[in-house]
């Protein structure tokens, strides 16, 4: 634009950089660094330090934890007589000795121990999902009075020790005529697991609630979103659940003993305690019994591990 003589009005006139001179204004405008005189000396030591604790503690631990195993399993394969005449790491004469084993089967009657931990822990998983899962679904779907104050005594009830209540427990079961019963321990299993239903509740509030709310629109009721959604959405908390609370009745002892004091109605825990009285002082036949038991779990655990990760993860975000 310019003025009446001709002349470029130069308050309209701005002169802007070149794009050479463009990058060293822009660095010109940077702070400057300040040299503090400081000098960072091994800048990897401390990580390195770190890695060490971290992995050499988890070596430790794994290693506590292995070691009686591997005497455990090294000693079921000895004789007597190399069960005092030799140390607990050193390896057995034969590894093909299953005289142990047959000894724990046969005359420590795991077979019956067995067949009834299989019927007590099917029966009692059966009813910690289904009554577990539809508590969560309850809870966290449905608004009603006294829901919060249903998840604290939830949890108030999972942190009070069981032993405290025994007496009032026992009382209930005799009762009701179900001591000296599969049924005792079934009940008690199922009815004391609050610990499932805390994973349903927090796994389920990772499923969205619009899928609810798209088949009320379809005209779906409760029953069918919560057997054809939720219940197939929430498989790896059902996993986890399953191996979780299996492997806690499975090695549970205290109540199968107190509550089913038949011979005939022994688990395998307390046909383990068994060989306390009969096989005493043959421990290579005790140790040939805990590895028999150790086996059902270990090969559950191997195959469905990943499901339980995922499931104890999946509940913490959403």
């Amino acid at each position: 634009m310019s003025g009446i003589d001709g002349a470029p009005d130069s308050v309209f006139v701005v002169d802007e950089p070149t794009p050479a001179e463009r990058p060293a204004s822009r660095r010109s405008r940077r702070r400057p660094k300040i040299d503090t005189g400081k000098k960072r000396r091994f800048p990897g030591l401390k990580g390195f330090l770190f890695s060490t604790v971290k992995y050499g503690s988890l070596l430790v631990v794994c290693f506590a934890v292995i070691l009686p195993l591997i005497a455990m399993l090294i000693l079921a394969f000895k004789t007597h007589k190399e069960f005092f005449n030799t140390g607990p790491l050193d390896l057995p004469a034969n590894w093909l000795n299953f005289d142990n084993f047959a000894t724990a089967w046969n005359a420590g009657h795991m077979f019956t121990g067995f067949i009834n931990t299989s019927i007590i822990l099917a029966i009692s998983l059966t009813g910690s999902i289904l009554f577990g899962t539809m508590a969560a679904y309850a809870i966290d779907r449905f608004q009603f009075k006294g829901r919060k104050m249903l998840i604290f005594l939830f949890l108030l009830a999972a942190v009070v020790p069981s032993v405290t209540q025994q007496v009032a427990t026992f009382q209930v079961i005799s009762f009701l005529g179900l001591f000296d019963t599969r049924l005792s321990a079934i009940a008690l299993f199922v009815g004391t697991d609050i610990i499932a239903i805390y994973i349903f509740v927090q796994f389920m509030r990772t499923i969205p609630v619009a899928l609810d709310e798209v088949a009320l629109l379809d005209g779906a009721s409760h029953w069918f979103i919560y057997r054809n959604i939720a219940l197939p959405l929430m498989k790896p908390a059902i996993v986890t659940v399953m191996i979780i609370r299996g492997v806690a009745i499975y090695n549970e002892f205290y109540i199968p003993f107190l509550y089913m004091p038949d011979p005939n109605l022994h688990v395998v825990s307390t046909s383990l305690q068994s060989f306390n009285g009969t096989f005493g002082a043959r421990y290579e036949v005790i140790a040939a019994g805990v590895v028999i038991t150790m086996i059902p779990t270990l090969v559950i655990f191997l195959g469905l591990q990943r499901f339980i990760y995922s499931g104890l993860t999946r509940g913490t975000t959403r």
